[in-house]
């Protein structure tokens, strides 16, 4: 079921979220990722599911979102009944990427967006979600994941950054195999992975 199929939803949604927060006086900065950061951002244009958060943000400092704050969960599933979203649309699915190491540099190039008073978003950059995408295509399989990374048109040098932390996260020989065929997919067969 699509839940978020645009840009402009995707922001109606996170601006509905800043609007519950501020009525119970509860401020939250959120770290995203995935296909809605995508959308939102406008990099790409298909409908998604869900906002995937990474983290939330306290200064320079992330930290796991499990178990949601319950002023976020609560704020969350009023806007998902307000706007006709099933319950989960807002999810701390990824967050398992910050115990493995995130792409050197991501909190430099995070794109931050206000939804009021009371909620700031911090989106994954296009260089970030380069390395998740990639990451993703090969873990989960294509799909999405490769369309979405052939909409943000990686370069050779982009895709190869991205492998090369893709394997800290799985430094299996299979993994670097599955890597290897998708690099060559997307054009790119002869890359020294080696960092």
């Amino acid at each position: 079921m699509v839940k978020i199929p645009n840009q402009s939803r995707a922001h109606e949604l996170l601006a509905a979220l800043g609007e519950q927060l501020a009525a119970v006086d509860y401020a939250c900065d959120l770290v995203v990722i995935g296909g809605a950061g995508l959308l939102a951002l406008g990099m790409i244009d298909r409908p998604t599911r869900d906002v995937d958060l990474l983290a939330l943000r306290f200064g320079d400092e992330l930290q796991m979102p499990r178990p949601l704050p319950a002023e976020l969960m609560a704020a969350a599933e009023r806007v998902g009944r307000d706007f006709a979203v099933p319950g989960g649309w807002l999810n701390a699915g990824p967050s398992g990427l910050l115990e493995l190491g995130l792409p050197e540099g991501l909190l430099a190039r995070l794109v931050t967006r206000s939804y009021g008073s009371a909620l700031t978003v911090h989106f994954a950059s296009r260089l970030d979600q380069i390395h998740f995408k990639l990451y993703a295509a090969v873990d989960q399989g294509p799909g999405k994941h490769e369309s979405d990374l052939r909409a943000l048109a990686p370069n050779r040098d982009e895709l190869i950054a991205a492998a090369r932390w893709a394997l800290t996260h799985d430094p299996s020989d299979g993994f670097r195999g599955e890597l290897e065929l998708a690099l060559a997919h997307l054009g790119v067969g002869d890359a020294d992975l080696s960092a």
